[in-house]
């Protein structure tokens, strides 16, 4: 006899830790929630490869994995953001030493 389907609970693991990676990467906090939303879902993939169909829950896996890059690419374009505005300000500033007029 084949055993019942039965949800993962990681897969739903993997989608909320997308989601919160989504919404904290502007911040740059979403770099931990997606690194760990990916190797959650590295694990889920395999335990339904192993489960032979009979472990539901693949579609939360997929649109967490999205989320989570979608978070990852959030927090590598606010750290562009920050360090082009950092240069900019750096670059604003008056650089070298001032001598007064008059000094050798």
């Amino acid at each position: 006899m084949d055993p019942e389907p039965a949800p993962s609970t990681k897969a739903r693991a993997v989608f909320v830790l997308g989601l919160a990676a989504l919404l904290t990467g502007a911040f740059v906090g979403g770099v931990i929630p997606a690194t760990l939303a990916l190797l959650l879902a590295r694990q889920v993939e395999r335990e339904h490869y192993a489960a032979g169909g009979y472990l539901l829950g693949a579609r939360w896996v997929r649109r967490g994995r999205r989320l989570a890059w979608a978070g990852l690419i959030l927090a590598l374009t606010a750290l562009v953001v920050a360090t082009i505005a950092g240069l900019l300000h750096f670059a604003a500033a008056p650089g070298g030493q001032d001598f007064d007029p008059g000094t050798d």
